[in-house]
């Protein structure tokens, strides 16, 4: 432990002697967690109708922009290798694709939805105990009762997908392709049933994409204290005048001008010798 440890929210500064009490808490720790670095090349991305029209009339296609909408997240045990569990992840991208109708046109904006599935093995620690607590009613007891062992909870971090390229693809030519069960409310974003295997091309797309995954358990672990945390500072309230507040703004400098190449973002940029 280090010899201060500042309390947040505070600013003041308590050393190892002025611990009052050792106090035991219910938190959530990680035991394990493991981090990627995928090149998912080739994905197809789903259509509307009115999108694939466009798509089969279109000379070429661009990716403008893909973004995570959404991760569905399972756990499963695995057997005869205790407190191991499988995470299935499958990730729903938001796909934006610029579509040129001629060679020399402007580009059309056309939405598609674009998924991918990865496993990924960690360990979870092992619980066979059953937990009531008290935020359920009464009417919900037969509900509690039917509570199984004790799981952990995993939960996976995706960083901004990276778009690499778009190609549009005769898909006599591509691999059969693995079906998904989408989600009705990804369905809604979109306005309507995807086009399936009547569709005579394919936009294929490649993504680089970050992600952390990990297990987490609620356990109890004992901690020292040294005291509450109470707020030193005051609440201001902000000023009803909007050129105050603006005044209070400073220059954006930094956005007129480009940064250097050899400047970091996290730290200050120093003149090259």
């Amino acid at each position: 432990m280090s010899e201060n440890v500042l309390c947040n929210g505070c600013e003041d500064c308590y050393p190892e002697d002025k611990i009052k009490e050792a106090v035991c808490i219910n938190a959530s720790r990680i035991y394990d967690s493991c981090s990627d670095k995928d090149c998912l090349e080739d994905l197809p991305v789903l259509l509307t109708k009115p999108a694939q029209c466009m798509i089969e009339k279109a000379a070429n296609v661009r990716l403008n922009d893909i973004e995570v909408c959404s991760v569905s997240v399972s756990l499963q045990p695995i057997p005869f290798n205790k407190g191991f569990y499988a995470v299935d992840m499958t990730f729903y991208f938001d796909v934006c694709l610029d579509v040129f109708m001629a060679p020399n046109a402007m580009p059309m904006p056309v939405k598609g939805l674009a998924v991918f599935s990865k496993r990924a093995v960690l360990f979870g620690s092992d619980g066979s105990v059953k937990v009531f607590t008290s935020d359920c009613g009464t009417e919900l007891q037969d509900g509690q009762t039917a509570a199984s062992r004790t799981c952990p909870k995993a939960s996976v971090q995706v960083a901004e997908p990276i778009p690499l390229c778009a190609k549009v693809a005769d898909k006599r030519h591509i691999p059969c392709m693995t079906q998904y069960r989408i989600p009705d409310a990804i369905m809604r974003r979109y306005g309507g049933e995807f086009v399936g295997a009547e569709a005579e091309k394919q936009v294929l797309v490649s993504v680089g994409l970050f992600t952390i995954v990990q297990i987490e358990r609620n356990v109890q672990m004992l901690i020292p204290a040294y005291d509450f945390c109470i707020p030193h500072k005051e609440c201001v309230s902000t000023s009803e005048d909007p050129c105050e507040l603006f005044s209070s703004i400073e220059f954006p400098t930094s956005e007129f001008f480009p940064q250097n190449i050899s400047c970091d973002k996290k730290k200050s940029c120093r003149p090259t010798e």
